[in-house]
């Protein structure tokens, strides 16, 4: 019997170290050709790279002679890329400009424009005056890439620096499915686990910090009206938001990921929550509180961290899943803050509980839970705050809460 297998690709980062010089005119060039293939596929409604680059192929070779061939061949499939993601955006509505417009300091590389030894931690990149060396400056976190399949790259100017972005391939040998599975219903401040011998939620209290951050941003915006001081200062906070709420990400996704092999998990369920910020309608504060949670983001980390420990990924419909009960499906009504009861079998439990335990009743397909479960709160490090949990009575199927963890 064959074991189910499957392709992931992850991205990394590497700052350059290195002379610039050489590199730094190809941009330019980069963007005309770019915006010069949009204005064409543009006007002629092209949407296939062959096409594309059977139309324009010639003509920049005549116009670059010393240009590496292969930047065309990339400039085509950028080109490309953001014109059919233009005509989606025109066909909702959701179209800024009359016409794409490439502005961004962004080169796409393919394997004949760069190389990368990741033993020595060198890149090379090709330009009109050969090839030019790099060194990358890395962390412990690359080191897992130097047993990947390399794939495309990016060159990217930030300031007077220059970055390189890479994909990398591998195959991972994925669990046969034996039944037990772990759901994780994902909210602002916490996440919450539903696995076969209980539940635990992670406190993540990443509204509070893009709340925070928000504010720092909106009183450097009311304070400095313009220049490149305030375009620092914008940038230095949203890095660190940034680096703080991916901090706490890769925490949670490493203690599910554990949670799960110590339970043999075989498959991880998630929320399909697909245009699901079209149906945020409430107040201005709050739109714009729930617009900045990058809950996909949380999905992303924990799905590749899942492949490559070799756990299944699947995706669920959340419909309901937070406002039906778990056991005899009657509609939950409010208990107080977060709160949910069922006035037909009694159960009282915490929201994020119910959508955890329905998410993975869905999957599964049994709404009877296990003779005793638990629900420990945990921060993202592995900690536990001072914060009340949940215990189910095997024999009412009921939530009652305890006083505190030990």
């Amino acid at each position: 019997m064959n074991t189910p297998s499957e392709m992931i690709k992850l991205t990394a980062n590497f700052k350059l170290d290195g002379d610039s010089s050489r590199v730094e005119p190809l941009f330019p060039t980069f963007i005309d050709m770019v915006n010069e293939l949009l204005e064409f596929a543009h006007k002629n409604h092209i949407t296939s790279f062959k096409r594309l680059r059977i139309s324009k192929y010639y003509e920049f070779r005549r116009k670059f002679p010393d240009l590496p061939s292969h930047y065309i061949y990339t400039a085509c499939q950028m080109a490309c890329s953001i014109y059919r993601a233009f005509r989606k955006l025109k066909r909702r509505g959701r179209a800024k400009d009359g016409k794409p417009v490439f502005r961004k300091s962004t080169i796409m590389l393919d394997d004949h424009l760069f190389s990368l030894d990741l033993r020595s931690w060198i890149a090379t990149i090709a330009t009109p005056q050969g090839r030019v060396k790099f060194r990358l400056l890395h962390g412990q976190c690359h080191e897992k890439f130097e047993t990947m399949k390399l794939g495309q790259g990016w060159l990217v100017k930030r300031g007077h620096e220059l970055w390189l972005k890479v994909v990398f391939r591998k195959v991972v040998e994925l669990r046969e499915p034996n039944g037990r599975a772990l759901a994780i219903d994902v909210n602002e401040n916490n996440v919450t686990i539903a696995f076969p011998n209980g539940f635990k939620q992670i406190i993540t209290r990443e509204r509070p910090i893009r709340t925070a951050y928000f504010l720092k941003r909106r009183r450097v915006q009311s304070a400095i009206k313009y220049g490149k001081r305030k375009q620092r200062l914008l940038a230095k906070y949203r890095g660190r938001e940034k680096r703080r709420v991916e901090d706490i990400y890769h925490k949670v996704a490493n203690q599910i990921i554990e949670q799960a092999l110590n339970e043999d998990i075989s498959t991880i369920i998630l929320e399909k929550l697909t245009h699901i910020r079209r149906k945020i309608h409430y107040t201005r504060s709050t739109n714009g509180r729930l617009h900045r949670w990058s809950f996909r983001r949380l999905q992303t980390v924990i799905e590749y961290k899942a492949k490559l420990a070799g756990i299944n990924v699947v995706y669920e419909d959340a419909y309901k899943t937070s406002s039906l009960c778990p056991i005899c499906g009657e509609e939950l009504s409010l208990n107080g803050y977060r709160e949910l009861k069922c006035r037909k079998c009694g159960l009282v439990a915490d929201r994020d509980v119910i959508g955890a335990w329905n998410l993975l009743k869905r999957h599964v397909g049994s709404s009877v839970p296990p003779e005793r479960l638990q629900m420990k709160a945990l921060m993202p490090d592995g900690g536990r705050p001072t914060k009340k949990v949940m215990e189910v009575n095997g024999r009412s199927e009921r939530l009652s809460y305890l006083s505190f963890l030990p």
